[in-house]
């Protein structure tokens, strides 16, 4: 497996396990050049973000599920509000997520 330069996180892709983003490879130079010219930014500090960018919506469901419980719960959210949160959440990611039940998001973080 390839990690994420930028993070050290292994790069899954289309959600499954067993591909790997292949995060060596420059972005994409057409986004990139969007980026700089609407920020601001030169056109390697563009790349840098779409390159962290891409690396957030590379994260599994999974990952995303305990990342966000272990955020919430940090704060004192409950756990049905939690589960009822990130189901929102999950479903609005650019690359939406498969519709999961409170009991698969239960099994997600305590296994």
């Amino acid at each position: 497996m390839t990690s994420c330069p930028i993070s050290g996180r292994k790069l899954p892709i289309d959600g499954r396990r067993d591909t790997i983003c292949d995060v060596s490879a420059r972005p994409d130079p057409q986004i990139v050049a969007r980026v700089a010219a609407s920020t601001g930014l030169s056109a390697a500090e563009a790349a840098r973000v779409v390159e962290d960018v891409v690396a957030f919506h590379a994260e599994p469901v999974e990952d995303y599920v305990r990342r966000r419980h272990a955020q919430m719960k940090t704060y004192g959210a409950r756990n049905d509000e939690i589960f009822a949160r990130v189901a929102e959440e999950l479903a609005t990611r650019v690359v939406a997520a498969p519709e999961l039940s409170e009991r698969q998001l239960r099994r997600i973080v305590y296994g």
